[in-house]
């Protein structure tokens, strides 16, 4: 099981990743969002978003219902999504792997296995095609382990992923275990098998957490959507409602 030390500097790469993968970059690629060329703009979606999200159609409120899902939404969750590789670089790398195709490797804390994982970070984040390149990288280090007279069975060729539940799982992921017969450890489950801890998925959140209310970025959106609401193609918009 990890020990404190160990425990606490998990936590503090964390931290690190978040503020300099995460937010960082969030701040950076929301300050370019200032023109409208910036967005495929709907007309009349952009219209009706307006006055649904604040009751009218003025050039601000047009750019609030361009941006916020973008912001909130959209960008967040890819740049989360892509910056998995550095997380398990960064943050996991007392448990990485030189076996290709897989991205750490650890003992589980709860059935003593030696684990082959590949690291995702959502419960939605594979599709169909994801699906074969996961399971055809696993083929292969079963069979690489036959030929160099290690026992790796399909219990030991896992899924890892970050956040969320079993519950959440797409249909993709579930292909994995229920057609293949490869297991999936997800979010409290799977940080306890890596960590030993119980709690480290909780303490994690928090961790993080603590990134996120320095994260305050009000005065500077405000600031975007000020200069956004003067592009011409929104004020056209709003000019013909």
């Amino acid at each position: 099981m990890m020990n404190q030390d160990e425990k606490k500097l998990i936590l503090e790469k964390s931290q690190i990743w978040f503020k300099e993968s995460i937010a960082e970059n969030h701040i950076k690629n929301t300050k370019k969002l200032l023109k409208a060329s910036s967005f495929d703009i709907n007309p009349f979606l952009a219209v009706y978003l307006s006055n649904f999200l604040t009751g009218n159609t003025d050039p601000k409120s047009i750019a609030k219902a361009l941006l916020y899902p973008r912001v909130l939404g959209t960008s967040i969750t890819t740049s989360f999504g892509t910056n998995i590789q550095k997380f398990t670089n960064e943050v996991l790398s007392s448990f990485g792997s030189t076996t290709s195709g897989i991205d750490i490797e650890f003992i589980d804390q709860l059935n003593k296995n030696k684990i082959y994982c590949q690291l995702k970070s959502g419960p939605n984040t594979i599709n169909k095609d994801d699906v074969e390149t996961i399971v055809g990288h696993f083929k292969k280090v079963i069979h690489l382990g036959r030929t160099n007279n290690l026992r790796i069975t399909h219990d030991d060729m896992v899924v890892g992923i970050i956040y969320g539940d079993t519950r959440s799982l797409n249909g993709h992921y579930k292909r994995i275990t229920t057609e293949y017969d490869y297991p999936i450890y997800i979010g409290q489950d799977f940080w306890h098998r890596l960590t030993g801890d119980e709690n480290f998925y909780s303490d994690l959140i928090q961790a993080i957490g603590q990134v996120a209310i320095e994260a305050d970025f009000s005065e500077e959106l405000d600031e975007v959507i000020n200069s956004l609401s003067k592009s011409p193609e929104i004020i056209k918009l709003s000019n013909k409602i």
